[in-house]
């Protein structure tokens, strides 16, 4: 595509734009979005805005969102949401990506009820559901459908088993408690853990759930122990109920109570009770929690404690012989593993922390993870001042533990402050989430930026994306480095080697290029086409096919007399 033509098509976008063609403005915004040339689009969308044009409001917006302008996007959705369907939408989803979900809800209402804009109807179905209003959402969803609105239908049935599980489990807690049934209360509770995975998009729910478990665990000590599990994984203001439901269910000999205690207590950095709870737990004859306070004394340098603990599992276990001849090194004095933190410095960190110490709360928090993980909603609270002071590595981290809390908008915000200072890793999920949505420029620059801070396979995807757009020259040193400095054991080795090859065939080096070609042909449909969606069909379009450029390789050689002397 050359710069007359792309000069050719903004010029007639921003006259259909003067013009109120609406359906032209949409022809030629097309042309930019599904060719790929979302920089050159943006300054004829930017005049096309200002002729009062709807879609390049809407596009414009959208982009301005993928490119980390939030503020600017809300203001252009806004222009038009008041009679745009489409401008409703993405205002109302970008304000409850902020949290702001009651103005979302607005927005999205008049979305449906103006323009019977049915994503509009869709997300406000889940907005009412993350409420924990499941079966007034489905209600709503299958109100005035209409043929063709069959997406309503997965969300419905979503919300309606949400109902059914709630009111299973209350019919059958209503039974186990006339007849003051224990284990009929455990069976029950235990019918709430398919609620596990939707809590963190429907926060709604748990309030509904807390007072089933609630109810359980009145009847059964080991329901309560499920309880305390299902307070520590939904908040943090119910982890003293859930210390006393775990202590409850030790009394009651519930195996695994008290070591899992002793497991969230270590999560959290509270070693003192940590330690109490797994002895407990040994008490009850539990082995397991004699290798947690093994490595809890060995961690803390407590060698002879550690030695004793891992002496319990004789001299035929095999982790424990190991454990052993670590203390004894490590006794000596001799160095730890590179991985392996000084986990005597948490105390200190941690009073450093709450005196202000931003390093030292991110610091804190991150040993405590490379400790137990898991435990994400407690730790991001002492990262977060880092991260906030523009931290790169706490940045990243904040980011992480967002994704495990399916806090997406979150993570993608701290992706991007990592990304901006330099971090390779939170480039390459910048990279990613531009790519998705399909703003391949974009995501091209930010897989460029984590190639340059020496990520190989980022160097290998941005050259990728180079041979996508016809651009060899360019490609070919970031697949030469990806190609060249990698080994068999990169999993993207194949894929290397088949747009490698396609660069070079392109740039006149035929001969350089048929083993390469000729490895990617023979590996493609193993190596390469599993770890991609088959069903995206833009990915399908964009991605070489290296059997057919094989064909194309050995037809330019055929017909090249000067090679086939040299050959």
């Amino acid at each position: 595509m050359t710069t007359q033509d792309i000069q050719t098509r903004g010029e007639a976008l921003v006259a259909a734009a003067l013009a109120k063609d609406v359906k032209a403005a949409l022809r030629h915004t097309d042309f930019f979005v599904f060719g790929r040339h979302i920089d050159e689009g943006i300054p004829y969308w930017e005049r096309a805005v200002e002729a009062g044009d709807i879609w390049s409001h809407y596009t414009l917006a959208r982009y301005r969102k993928i490119r980390g302008d939030r503020a600017a996007a809300d203001a252009l959705y806004r222009e038009w949401a008041e009679f745009d369907g489409g401008c409703a939408y993405g205002l109302g989803v970008l304000l409850r990506e902020d949290g702001r979900t009651e103005e979302a809800a607005e927005w999205l209402r008049k979305g449906w009820e103006n323009a019977r804009h049915l994503d509009c109807k869709i997300e406000l179905g889940k907005l009412m559901a993350a409420e924990g209003r499941c079966a007034e959402a489905s209600a709503f969803l299958m109100s005035e459908v209409e043929l063709g609105d069959i997406a309503v239908y997965r969300w419905s049935r979503l919300f309606d088993s949400f109902e059914e599980v709630f009111d299973r489990v209350a019919a059958a807690l209503d039974i186990a408690e006339a007849d003051e049934d224990g284990a009929a209360a455990l069976a029950a509770v235990r019918e709430l853990f398919e609620l596990d995975k939707h809590f963190a998009d429907y926060p709604g729910l748990a309030p509904r759930a807390d007072a089933l478990y609630r109810r359980g665990s009145a009847l059964s000590a080991e329901a309560g122990m499920y309880y305390a599990m299902f307070l520590t994984e939904t908040g943090e203001e119910g982890w003293p109920d859930a210390v006393e439901l775990l202590l409850r269910a030790r009394e009651a000999e519930v195996p695994q109570a008290a070591a899992l205690l002793g497991n969230k207590c270590e999560q959290r950095g509270e070693m003192a009770e940590a330690e109490r709870a797994h002895l407990l737990a040994v008490e009850a004859g539990e082995e397991a929690p004699k290798w947690n306070l093994g490595m809890l004394c060995m961690r803390l340098g407590r060698y002879d404690e550690a030695e004793r603990w891992f002496a319990e599992f004789g001299e035929d276990d095999k982790d424990a012989v190991q454990q052993l001849a670590r203390i004894a090194v490590l006794r000596e004095g001799g160095p730890r593993a590179a991985d392996e933190p000084d986990y005597r410095q948490l105390p200190v960190l941690r009073e450093r922390a709450e005196a202000g110490d931003v390093r030292a709360g991110y610091e804190y928090a991150d040993m405590l993870n490379d400790w137990g993980g898991k435990n994400a909603r407690y730790l991001i609270p002492w990262m977060e001042p880092a991260a906030r002071a523009g931290d790169p590595d706490a940045a990243y981290d904040v980011a992480q533990l967002c994704a495990k809390l399916r806090r997406f908008t979150e993570r993608d915000r701290w992706h991007r402050v990592a990304a901006e200072k330099g971090d390779r890793h939170s480039c390459h999920h910048m990279g990613w989430l531009s790519d998705y949505h399909r703003d391949y420029q974009e995501s091209e620059r930010w897989y460029v930026r984590a190639a340059g801070l020496g990520s190989r396979l980022d160097s290998m995807i941005a050259g990728k994306l180079m041979v996508q757009r016809g651009a060899y020259a360019e490609a070919e040193p970031y697949l030469r480095r990806a190609w060249e400095e990698g080994d068999d054991n990169d999993t993207f080795r194949t894929e290397t080697a088949g747009y490698y090859g396609v660069a070079l065939r392109h740039l006149g080096r035929p001969e350089d290029a048929v083993d390469l070609l000729e490895l990617a042909a023979d590996r493609w449909n193993e190596d390469v086409l599993p770890h991609y969606d088959r069903d995206d069909l833009d990915l399908r379009a964009r991605m070489i096919r290296p059997e057919e450029e094989l064909e194309a390789l050995d037809k330019q050689l055929e017909e090249d007399p000067e090679e086939d002397d040299q050959e």
